[in-house]
């Protein structure tokens, strides 16, 4: 009788050891939309004409921009890393479509990113994929990766053409233009196994303009190195947010 008990006690502690081993190992999907906006206007390049703090009018020709290090945050505070480096180009609409495999099961409560590219990478020199320097992104006097894109025309700018460009990167002091930015979520995000779950994430590019600098186009309508580039970046920091489900 003992030995019966024994056996069915050994085998309820095995059943739930692999149920628990099961769940920890189960995985679902993750599909993550950028929506580019202009002040709560969908983006439109080339055509839409915007207006800045300083109430000059814009168009804007170009706006891309990268993000790494990707990091989702349980419930439970354990952070899961999703590898990969990501360019996000609004003239691109598959590469505001990010899809993510093998995300694990649970609920989660932010995620944090960074805009850029981390020092190793850009200490690497011109690589493939996201990264390959065809991509128009890459500094080859300077070895180095362009994080942010913004370009334009504006009638107040002082440059040839009437344009303003805003090539943001570096990531030494003083002019680091790494930023990190933590979005948390409204209501937690439910991975479950073997499904996808949606996100929208809203992309302000009026951001990029202003606070806590504002931009004036006669003064400073291109910015190509480190000069000014970190302020721009203390811009730009700010521009993401975390879409509610009825603005999908």
């Amino acid at each position: 009788m003992r030995k019966t008990f024994r056996l069915i006690i050994g085998l309820i502690i095995l059943l739930i050891s692999q149920l628990h081993s099961s769940a920890q190992h189960s995985t679902g999907m993750l599909s993550i939309a950028f929506k580019h906006l202009m002040d709560g206007q969908v983006l439109q390049l080339d055509s839409a004409v915007y207006k800045n703090a300083m109430g000059q009018p814009f168009t804007v020709s170009n706006f891309k921009y990268y993000i790494s290090n990707i990091q989702l945050v349980k419930a439970d505070g354990k952070e899961i890393a999703v590898p990969g480096y990501f360019l996000i180009n609004e003239d691109e609409e598959a590469s505001k479509q990010l899809m993510f495999n093998s995300i694990p099961a649970g609920e989660y409560v932010s995620l944090h990113f960074i805009i850029g590219v981390d020092s190793l990478h850009n200490c690497s020199g011109a690589q493939s994929g996201a990264l390959d320097p065809a991509k128009g992104m890459f500094w080859a006097w300077n070895s180095g990766y362009i994080f942010l894109k913004l370009e334009g025309k504006a009638a107040a700018s002082a440059s040839p053409g009437k344009i303003f460009e805003y090539h943001i990167g570096g990531y030494k002091a003083p002019a680091n233009c790494i930023r990190k930015v933590n979005l948390r979520f409204e209501k937690n995000l439910h991975i479950e196994q073997k499904n996808t779950a949606y996100l929208t994430i809203k992309v302000n590019a009026a951001e990029v303009l202003r606070s806590p600098a504002s931009i004036d186009f006669s003064t400073l309508s291109s910015v190509t190195g480190f000069h000014n580039a970190s302020m721009i970046a203390d811009n730009y920091t700010d521009m993401f947010s975390i879409a509610k489900p009825d603005e999908k």
